[in-house]
């Protein structure tokens, strides 16, 4: 069933493209976005799938970076600031205000209203794009929000920040569905075996990961945005960086719903970084923790396990305590942290989560080293300006290449969807109407699927039960997400992985139907069972 990548993968060996990106998280997204629309001839591979790691296992937080005032970044937290709401700007139906309630413990580093004032820094650099802050004192933390343990706490505050309505992993694939609407050729798990500079071009040897085809992709510029491996890519390419990547590790525990509040819960956790617990629908997600490791592929550990619960249960007055068995899903990634030189320390609560670019102008080669979601225009602006100056033209330079279609489209797609009586179809287990959903994941392209269910009313039937994707959902998914394998889909095209708990998604009656509809009659049960093989193997790596 998957035509698409079937098709792009045949396309990779052909000719010569200006640019091949390796790499398909957040910073590859953007820069495949930015550099097709503005009239670039681009490729993507991933040797996993699209927002595969890093990108998949954020806390879905698209903050300024308030954290960074105790170090003194002022110009990046302003850089940032700026970022945050050029982002809400952009994509007002994904990227949305929330407000964070922290609260300080007794005996923390800093009394809670010097801290509060620090977040009326944050709102001043954050230009009075959101609401204003407010100081809150221990008895009125203790009657805004019951479900937090006021015994030790010596007051608080409150403000806002911004976080992704859906998952994180979605929106970096919109990034990616934009680039090959503009004309880049991407393709999921393709591995880039080594690249070699031949006659001022680059012949990179590449492995279809799922086959186990090899064949060759030439191009004028390679852009390494391959997140926790680009040094590990750099040394087989021969590259010397000025930046290197640490590793921090991060996990979040998923839940169900612990507390009615919509906003997320900030605290400091006993090793004194930021704790939260963030609203997810009918979930709630935990974490994080900040941990340096050596090896990009992090699993949950126990002791991990353990010190996030272990903090919930102390922060929280929860009916009775939370253990392992209350977990629904787990996220792990690791976080490439860019510094400069060759040290292997760092403290983390010091280190910023910034970006940076090294280019070898020489050899027409670009590394993207660290980033944030929250930056992620300003990355493929950045890039694109970057591939410019070394000799790419531009044809369309001014293009905007990000952002919701604009008011006429959306306009256009609610009123059809009013004209049919779309949202009465809302099942009774969805977190919010359909319109609102189908605008915030397909944009123009929901328009068209309201034409499907139109035409036959069964492509509104919820196949798996609590999912929120709609049948007609998952054949869009089949035709032009690139799901590869039933893990691409259910945890990183959808969220249902992370809200569903694994027993409860293998027995639903509709799972068989969804892997018929994404991989076809012959091929659907070979899908099915390499899901539940791999999920066997995780769990014993994790246990």
């Amino acid at each position: 069933m998957n035509h698409l990548r079937k098709s792009n993968i045949q396309k990779l060996p052909q000719g010569t493209f200006d640019v091949l990106i390796i790499g398909g998280g957040i910073n590859g997204a953007v820069s495949a976005a930015a550099l097709a629309a503005k009239g670039v001839k681009v490729a993507l591979i991933d040797k996993g799938d699209f927002a595969g790691f890093t990108s998949s296992n954020s806390s879905n937080l698209a903050w300024g970076g308030i954290k960074y005032l105790e170090s003194h970044e002022y110009g990046l937290v302003n850089k940032l600031c700026k970022s945050r709401n050029h982002l809400m700007r952009s994509y007002p139906s994904t990227v949305k205000e929330i407000r964070f309630f922290t609260s300080i413990q007794k005996g923390f580093r800093f009394p809670p209203l010097f801290i509060y004032m620090g977040t009326l820094v944050y709102w001043l650099m954050g230009r009075f794009f959101t609401q204003f802050p407010q100081y809150l004192s221990a008895n009125k933390i203790k009657n805004l929000e019951a479900v937090v343990n006021s015994e030790n706490v010596n007051g608080g505050f409150e403000y806002s920040d911004s976080f992704l309505h859906d998952n994180d992993a979605r929106f970096v694939f919109n990034f990616i569905r934009s680039s090959m609407s503009y004309g880049c050729i991407a393709a999921n798990y393709v591995g880039s075996e080594g690249s070699t500079r031949e006659d001022d071009v680059w012949v990179t040897k590449a492995k279809d990961e799922i086959s186990g085809e090899q064949f060759e992709i030439h191009s004028k510029i390679i852009i390494n945005a391959a997140g926790p491996f680009v040094d590990p890519l750099n040394v087989i390419n021969a590259q010397t960086t000025e930046h290197h990547h640490l590793f921090s590790k991060g996990i979040h525990l998923i839940v169900d719903k612990i507390t009615d509040s919509n906003k997320v819960l900030t605290f400091f956790a006993d090793d004194g970084r930021l704790f939260f617990i963030i609203p997810m629908g009918p979930k709630t997600c935990l974490g994080t923790t900040d941990t340096q490791v050596e090896d990009p592929n992090a699993v949950v550990t126990e002791e991990d396990r353990q010190f996030v619960l272990d903090n919930v249960n102390k922060l929280l007055v929860l009916d009775k305590p939370l253990t392992k068995d209350d977990v629904i899903a787990e996220r792990c990634g690791v976080r490439p942290l860019a510094i400069k030189g060759t040290g292997g320390k760092a403290d983390w609560v010091q280190l910023s989560r910034k970006h940076a670019i090294d280019t070898n102008s020489e050899q027409k080669y670009l590394s993207v080293f660290g980033g944030k979601l929250t930056d992620c225009i300003n990355v493929g602006d950045e890039v694109a300006e970057l591939v410019k100056g070394l000799g790419i033209e531009l044809p369309y330079e001014d293009y905007k290449w990000y952002g919701e279609p604009d008011e006429t489209v959306k306009n256009e797609f609610m009123h059809r969807a009013q004209l049919m009586n779309f949202d009465d179809l809302t099942p009774v287990t969805s977190t919010e109407p359909l319109t609102t959903r189908f605008w915030r994941r397909y944009g123009r392209n929901a328009i068209n699927m309201l034409e499907k269910i139109r035409e036959n009313p069964e492509k509104a039937e919820l196949l798996i039960e609590n999912s929120e994707y709609l049948r007609v959902e998952i054949e869009h998914a089949a035709e032009r997400e690139m799901v590869t394998k039933l893990e691409d889909f259910l945890r990183r095209r959808s969220k249902i992985s992370l809200v569903v708990r694994k027993e409860d998604i293998l027995a639903a009656p509709g799972l068989k139907e969804a892997c018929i509809i994404l991989f076809g009659e012959d091929d659907a049960q070979a899908k099915l069972q390499e899901y539940i093989d791999n999920n066997i193997a995780a769990n014993l790596t994790s246990s």
